[in-house]
């Protein structure tokens, strides 16, 4: 039951946006600190899953781990800088593109290479590398690439993402190696945790800024859809022209093609005036839950043998 309520996490997020729009109060009592601990405890429960031995997988599978981080940083954030040009965005909602677009990948994209029948330890291996290194990627990208549009504080980017990724990552790691069998005892819950926590940090951001996404309207959502969609498809293209191997190239493409908008709504609201910058996160988060999730449905059908 509790993995059936995990794997309908995208409608869970559509539902609750939808319910946002509608009737904002729903979701809006969710705010302030409450976000940045829900993300926490999210931050905590992927700690939890993780092990050592997920990172000396970069050193026994280098080249897929490598370019799927590779790719995770340079086609998503040129993807998120176009298309807030392309689309004529705002510059709040602009900038907020582009902060989404260098997060690192959540913990949603291990739940849909699942579901996709690929390489789950290869998504978990970059999932955890990614985050740790979204301490500087995250802040130095968003700076070089939105600085020019409005003051980026990069240091306090980075101290937020240190604050909401490193520490509770940390701390479920130590916890899953000092105390595991408390660790596995959590373990089952913490997906069902983190699609809670995440559709309340979606649906208060969405019914805090409802006059903001109607007013932008369809250029935001394409923008979105765009940002993902072209993740995804050339996370895939890219990975299979370099290294053949078809299960490792949807892998990183699911990696490529999600990130953790959870992360890009704490460090907007952290770190931004502007309470605009967080929405493309918010949306982020309902439409690459259902694109991964119709791949993943068309990919469950194909399987894919490795070296394939």
């Amino acid at each position: 039951m509790l993995q059936r309520l995990t794997n309908a996490f995208p409608l869970w997020v559509l539902a609750a946006s939808v319910l946002a729009l509608i009737y904002p109060p729903a979701f809006t009592w969710f705010s302030g600190g409450m976000i940045t601990w829900g993300l926490g405890f999210i931050m905590l429960g992927m700690g939890l899953t993780l092990t050592l031995d997920d990172f000396k997988r970069i050193v026994q599978y280098p080249r897929p781990v490598l370019l799927g981080i590779a790719l995770q940083y340079t086609v998503m954030p040129f993807l998120g800088y176009t298309l807030g040009y392309l689309f004529h965005l705002p510059v709040p909602l602009a900038v907020g593109l582009v902060l989404v677009s260098c997060c690192p990948g959540g913990t949603a994209s291990n739940v849909i290479t699942f579901l996709a029948g690929a390489d789950v330890a290869l998504s978990v291996t970059m999932t955890a590398t990614s985050t740790i290194l979204a301490v500087v990627m995250t802040p130095m990208l968003t700076a070089f690439l939105a600085g020019s549009r409005v003051d980026v504080d990069a240091m306090g980017l980075f101290i937020s993402t240190v604050k909401v990724v490193i520490v509770p990552v940390l701390a479920g790691i130590l916890m899953n190696r000092f105390a595991h069998k408390v660790s596995l005892r959590i373990q089952p819950a913490a997906p069902l945790v983190a699609v809670v926590f995440i559709t309340l940090i979606v649906g208060t951001i969405i019914g805090t800024g409802k006059d903001k996404i109607i007013e932008a309207g369809t250029a935001l959502i394409l923008s979105v859809i765009c940002l993902h969609t072209f993740g995804f498809l050339l996370g895939y293209l890219l990975a299979r022209l370099l290294i053949k191997d078809k299960q490792s190239a949807r892998t990183i493409s699911i990696e490529v093609g999600m990130q953790n908008s959870g992360l890009g709504v704490v460090l907007a609201r952290s770190n931004f005036t502007n309470p605009y910058v967080a929405i493309p996160s918010a949306i982020a988060s309902v439409f690459h839950s259902l694109i991964g999730s119709l791949l993943a449905a068309f990919w469950r059908k194909r399987p894919a043998m490795r070296w394939e």
